[in-house]
């Protein structure tokens, strides 16, 4: 309780810059649905194909505001953000084309997709769509020296990853990205520039598209959802390459006008509108948990004081036994299934085993606050989202004892 007292007084300078922040980002959403005069009308739903939606339309339209993009498709049928990316990816590349990803390996979840793991499952690789990756410097930065050399008339696409995922490295600003833009464009200006923007929105007062990004995807289980969106994605950024990816969701000739919304206009215009909140209350989390685990001797990226650049705290705690017990009391501090103890286990798309505390209203919501690492060294644990700050202090309160007696 004393460690959590003085960390909030510490922060507080920062809790008051969070809300400056949010106070900025929400302006934007509010100017985007005053221009595009959202109202109830727009909350009516239809079936069957989904043609002529006008709330799913006028969404659309208002995304792609917020986001800074030509257009966007915000989608019900994307069944996480590994699916959002994947229609990007195979909607923008053909056989012979090259991706290549600018910031280390990828997450876990695209490992597949990519190549890297599994076969017979139709991935890029056995589409005939090579992949190389720029590996990260020995500091866990982005390698700019070999960027600015790395782009060859076959690199149809570029991937950057804005979150760190499982890996230790800072994740990328909206500068960092604007940086690697520019030294793409220089080398070949058709090369796109595609940023999985998973645990980033609403970080920042700008998103991708604003600094010459090509196109965007993500969950709507996470940020942009606002905790209360119950499934989906979206992809926003040049019209052509945001129909090129529903097209993939859909299929030619249908792309971005099918998929009805089975009514849930309403909680996706709501969730975007809650979206600048609860982001700036995960952020507030995120340098709490960190201040405290750093004055308990423990390493943490990022540090307490360092810039947000995504909602997610990482912790090493050095054993797998730590791990689960920090799981575990997150998971006894969550408001559904309390009653619940995480063990390590198999998830589809990733490689180790997985141990996770998310006791949440929507299941496997990110934006909602949740923990979870991979059950290898040097055994990291990652914690995520957060509807309210004052929650995460009372499940980090568990989490210290809980440790403490491994």
């Amino acid at each position: 309780m004393e460690q959590l007292k003085e960390a909030e007084q510490e922060l507080f300078p920062i809790f008051s810059g969070i809300d400056t922040q949010v106070k900025h980002n929400l302006q934007r959403v509010l100017d985007a649905f005053r221009r595009y005069r959202v109202g109830t009308h727009h909350f009516a739903g239809v079936t069957g194909y989904g043609h002529d939606d006008l709330g799913r339309q006028t969404l659309d339209q208002v995304f792609a505001e917020i986001m800074g993009a030509e257009a966007a498709a915000v989608r019900v049928q994307f069944v996480s953000g590994t699916h959002a990316i994947t229609c990007a990816l195979f909607g923008c590349l053909r056989p012979g084309d090259e991706m290549l990803a600018v910031a280390g390996t990828p997450y876990d979840t695209l490992e597949e997709v990519i190549g890297l793991r599994g076969q017979g499952q139709g991935s890029l690789l056995e589409f005939g769509i090579s992949y190389r990756q720029l590996d990260l410097t020995s500091e866990g930065k982005i390698d700019w020296e070999g960027l600015n050399t790395a782009i060859t008339a076959k690199t149809r696409l570029v991937l950057i990853q804005r979150s760190c995922g499982y890996s230790w490295r800072s994740s990328l600003s909206i500068s960092d990205i604007e940086q690697i833009v520019q030294s793409v464009k220089q080398q070949n200006p058709n090369t796109i520039c595609f940023v999985d923007n998973c645990y980033g929105e609403f970080i920042e007062t700008r998103e991708p598209p604003a600094v010459g990004v090509d196109l965007i995807a993500g969950s709507l289980i996470k940020n942009p959802g606002g905790t209360i969106v119950q499934a989906g994605g979206y992809v926003a950024g040049r019209e052509d390459l945001v129909e090129a990816a529903t097209c993939r969701l859909t299929a030619p000739g249908i792309g971005s006008s099918g998929g009805a919304t089975f009514d849930q206009n309403r909680i996706l215009f709501q969730g975007l509108f809650l979206a600048p909140q609860m982001v700036g209350e995960a952020i507030k989390g995120t340098h709490l948990t960190s201040y405290i685990f750093h004055q308990l001797g423990y390493r943490v990226n990022p540090l307490p004081f360092e810039p947000r650049r995504d909602v997610i705290q990482a912790i090493e705690l050095g054993s797998p036994n730590k791990l689960i017990a920090f799981c575990r009391a997150i998971q006894q501090y969550s408001p559904i299934g309390s009653y619940l103890e995480p063990v390590p286990a198999e998830m589809p798309g990733y490689e180790s085993h997985l141990v996770m505390a998310g006791g949440t209203f929507i299941d496997g919501s990110t934006s909602e606050f949740s923990a979870d690492g991979p059950l290898r060294e040097p055994y990291i644990v990652f914690c995520q989202g957060g509807t309210h700050w004052t929650h995460i202090a009372l499940a980090l309160e568990a989490a210290i004892e809980a440790i403490a007696q491994v």
